[in-house]
């Protein structure tokens, strides 16, 4: 359950395999990329938020946040800790701005996220923070399986996917464990449930999207 101290709801932030389906009015135009000052606010937000969640006080937004962090964008945060993964959420589907996406994804990968026990005080230094902030995301049409597979570009394109009410995502960075598309697409069905066929299903939903990644 959400903390009673975050600042910013959580309800709608996901796991990267619990992850809200696209809708239907999601803008398609291109994402302006981050300059290095942007980059380095939005890592600064995600830090803040989690000191000020110890602290339980409010993280506060930058003053006159520029048009780039104050426009609604999907983002994930994802939290290492020695080299292993202690926490990653976020939402493909642009809904809050920029950097207030950050600060409520920052603190439901550390305290919400159902893979892994609540973050503590004493983990807060050994955390690196990385940031994906991505582009909208784009349906495919297929009438074939081979037809879909060619339209995924490995390293470049996150999936999501969406069958019935099951739905998964994987992040662009996923490439890198499982550079085989049909192997991607096998192992992003079964971490939402299913059996590694069913992105074959001809009802299956398909969407891609890009990711700036950036890390502390």
């Amino acid at each position: 359950m959400p903390n009673p101290r975050l600042s910013f709801p959580v309800g709608n932030s996901y796991p990267a395999g619990e992850v809200k389906p696209p809708g239907d009015n999601i803008p398609t135009g291109p994402s302006e990329a981050l300059g290095e000052r942007e980059r380095k606010t939005l890592l600064e937000l995600a830090r803040c938020s989690l000191v000020a969640y110890f602290q339980q006080t409010v993280p506060e937004l930058p003053d006159g946040a520029d048009h780039v962090l104050s426009r609604k964008q999907g983002c994930f945060v994802t939290l290492v800790r020695r080299g292993a993964l202690r926490g990653c959420v976020g939402n493909v589907v642009p809904r809050l701005p920029l950097c207030q996406a950050v600060i409520e994804n920052a603190r439901s990968a550390a305290f919400n996220d159902s893979r892994f026990p609540p973050l503590e005080r004493n983990e807060l230094e050994e955390i690196r923070i990385e940031i994906s902030v991505l582009s909208p995301p784009v349906n495919l049409q297929w009438k074939s399986v081979d037809e879909l597979i060619r339209q995924i570009r490995p390293r470049v394109d996150g999936v999501f996917l969406q069958v019935g009410g099951q739905v998964s995502t994987f992040l662009p960075k996923v490439w890198e464990k499982l550079p085989a598309p049909v192997d991607f697409m096998n192992s992003l069905a079964r971490k939402s449930g299913l059996c590694a066929e069913a992105w074959r299903d001809p009802s299956a939903v398909v969407s891609v999207y890009q990711a700036e990644c950036f890390t502390e």
